[in-house]
C-alpha cells in the first residue's frame, strides 16, 4: 500500500501564487513519476504537470511559464509552485505516483485532492 497526502490548497486572488506538497508513504521500493492532475467542475481530469526520478518533466500548455514540477526523491514529495494563478485554475487537484512496491509490484496512486480556488 502507498499512500500520498496532500496539502497546500486554499483561496487565492488572481495573480497570487501557492504551493502544493504531496508526501508518498508505504511500502515504496522505488517511484518513476509524480505528477499533478486537477479536475475542475463538470470537466474530466487533466494532467497539470509530471515529473520522472531523472527530472524529466512535462506540463500542459495552459500552465507553462506559470507552474514549475519539483521533487524531493529522498523524502518521496513533489511540489507544485503555481504563479501568476487565473480564475481557470480553479480546480481540485490530486497528486499521482507511480512505482514499484518493496514487494516489487507496481503501484499507481493518488491523494485524495486539496481545493484550489482563484477567486477576488
Amino acid at each position: 500500500q502507498v499512500q500520498l497526502v496532500e496539502s497546500g490548497g486554499g483561496l487565492v486572488q488572481p495573480g497570487g501564487s501557492l504551493r502544493l506538497s504531496c508526501a508518498a508513504s508505504g511500502s515504496i521500493f522505488s517511484i518513476n513519476v509524480m505528477g499533478w492532475y486537477r479536475q475542475a467542475p463538470g470537466k474530466q481530469r487533466e494532467l497539470v504537470a509530471a515529473m520522472s526520478s531523472g527530472g524529466s518533466t512535462n506540463y500542459a500548455d495552459s500552465v507553462k511559464g506559470r507552474f514549475t514540477i519539483s521533487r524531493d526523491n529522498a523524502k518521496n514529495t513533489v511540489y507544485l509552485q503555481m504563479n501568476s494563478l487565473k480564475p481557470e485554475d480553479t480546480a481540485v487537484y490530486y497528486c499521482n505516483a507511480g512505482g514499484w512496491t518493496l514487494m516489487r509490484r507496481p503501484f499507481d496512486s493518488w491523494g485524495q485532492g486539496t481545493q484550489v480556488t482563484v477567486s477576488s
